[in-house]
């Protein structure tokens, strides 16, 4: 890897296009390096990972809502909409919105966390959506998914956007344009400028992460996802884009990040080296935050040691800035302790999930969020006891560059009314690759079985597995197998009337 040095420059010291890091990025998406066989192994499970969490929200309304949107703008030879016949075409800008909010929705697939927040996967539909529109095979289609993994993991690792209050798919913009350059195989240069409108476009505050958290936090990936595509091509048409995007006076970083004195250290694969940004990313075996699931294994076995919860006095999780003050008390967020919140603030709640894991010692996607479930009242008197504190050596780990020191968990105090404490600590998850049972292709799978039972038909369900397992191989026209469809009848169509479905 190459630590690149990325600072503000002003005009009359006009930076030349190759010291500039959308170029870096660029030369990075063109080099045409081989995959190595363990990341495109990786790249499948995570192809499986998307398509599970998609199915399992596909009749959610935010979905319904972006596939409705997406079915307006049909287009022959286009790209497939999950859960929609592969016969049915749309365009794959619209294509990235429906499946990236599918996606999303459930807040359920692969994660990385660094000095910034993400989630990798997110590049997936985009890239997936124009390899189908553009007929790319398997193998082209696993090189522009390494891209993407690469560039969104390694300008996460280097410059954080929430501490501005700037949302993170900042970042997902640039490296969804990238990948897509190196799927198509396009020269560097329209791959910057690609880069560079894709960041353009895409930065937004974290409101959509605040307070009363809506549909848009479903949306905003795919959002991202659908303007890199129409950014990538503009610059195919020859088309430029605000430059220096990152380093000009008037920059992202000179009035959105750190400003005309930042200095960021961004590292990016050397010429010639290989992409494997995909292997220090992580998913998720709980449907929560991903801070939230070293705290939920822990719960698990804390909540056998306690006979009677109203014995309980206060619960403290000592833990890492990140999770105290954006999901935990930190956040001064008084809808985090609210009964009737939406599942979105629910998932962004660690009081919550801490003690829904304590009382139930399981987990689920839906019932666990369940208004029913929320408002049961020894839940909500639980919940209300619940603290988070920074702790600084949490937070030193979260930041570590060294695997075996990086966690993401906590320590958790249960104090009783008689005075007794218990105490006890997780560093990462159960799933993590350095937790106790670290995820592997079964576990995918099974994911996938348990998301899709009664959605999918089981024929259906084995024909995607089998489909998505031969990906290296797959040839342009099979691509459309990556698409999973559920019966006409399971699949709930919006009857809302829009702008798109407005008739003359």
């Amino acid at each position: 890897m190459i630590t690149h040095e990325v600072r503000v420059h002003p005009e009359k010291d006009r930076l030349a296009r190759e010291d500039q890091l959308a170029w870096k990025i660029a030369a990075v998406a063109a080099d045409p390096v081989e995959v190595e066989p363990v990341v495109a192994e990786m790249i499948v499970n995570r192809i499986i990972d998307n398509a599970a969490v998609a199915i399992a929200a596909i009749n959610r309304h935010p979905v319904v809502t972006a596939r409705a949107q997406a079915l307006a703008h049909l287009r022959q030879g286009g790209a497939t909409v999950f859960g929609c016949d592969p016969r049915l075409r749309v365009h794959a800008e619209w294509a990235a919105w429906a499946n990236g909010t599918a996606v999303r929705e459930l807040d359920y697939h692969d994660t990385f966390l660094a000095a910034e927040y993400s989630h990798p996967g997110d590049n997936i539909p985009p890239i997936l959506a124009v390899a189908q529109q553009c007929g790319k095979d398997g193998r082209s289609l696993i090189r522009g998914l390494a891209t993407g993994y690469e560039i969104q993991v390694d300008l996460v690792r280097a410059i954080c956007l929430h501490k501005h209050k700037i949302d993170h798919v900042a970042h997902l913009g640039p490296s969804a344009a990238a990948g897509i350059g190196t799927l198509l195989n396009l020269p560097a240069e329209e791959i910057y400028q690609s880069v560079q409108q894709a960041l353009h476009v895409t930065t937004a505050t974290r409101q959509s992460r605040k307070g009363e958290i809506s549909s848009w936090k479903a949306y905003a990936p795919s959002h991202a996802g659908k303007l890199a595509i129409e950014a990538v091509d503009r610059a195919m048409r020859g088309e430029g884009a605000p430059s220096p995007i990152y380093e000009g006076e008037d920059s992202v970083i000179a009035w959105m990040l750190d400003g005309p004195k930042a200095q960021y250290a961004v590292p990016l694969p050397a010429p010639g080296e290989a992409k494997r940004a995909i292997l220090d990313t992580y998913t998720k075996e709980h449907s929560a935050e991903y801070q939230s699931q070293a705290l939920i294994d822990l719960a698990f076995r804390m909540g056998r040691q306690v006979t009677d919860w109203e014995h309980v006095e206060s619960i403290v999780i000592h833990t890492s800035h990140h999770t105290h003050y954006v999901i935990g008390t930190g956040s001064n967020d008084p809808q985090k302790f609210d009964p009737t919140a939406s599942r979105e603030t629910l998932d962004h709640s660690i009081m919550y999930i801490v003690a829904v894991a304590l009382q139930d010692g399981a987990w689920h996607h839906v019932n666990s969020y369940a208004p029913e479930r929320a408002q049961r009242p020894d839940t909500v008197r639980l919940w209300h006891k619940i603290s988070t504190i920074e702790d600084p050596d949490w937070t030193r780990r979260y930041h570590s560059e060294d695997p075996a020191v990086k966690a993401f968990g906590g320590r958790v105090v249960i104090r009783l009314r008689d005075g007794r404490e218990i105490v006890d600590e997780l560093a990462v998850a159960n799933a993590h690759s350095l937790g106790a049972t670290p995820w592997q292709r079964a576990d995918y799978i099974r994911k996938f079985e348990i998301l899709t039972e009664g959605v999918l038909d089981a024929d259906e369900a084995a024909r995607f597995l089998q489909a998505v397992q031969l990906l290296p191989k797959l040839k342009a026209y099979e691509l459309e197998e990556l698409n999973v469809a559920l019966p006409a009848a399971g699949l709930t169509m919006s009857d809302q009337p829009g702008i798109f479905a407005c008739r003359t």
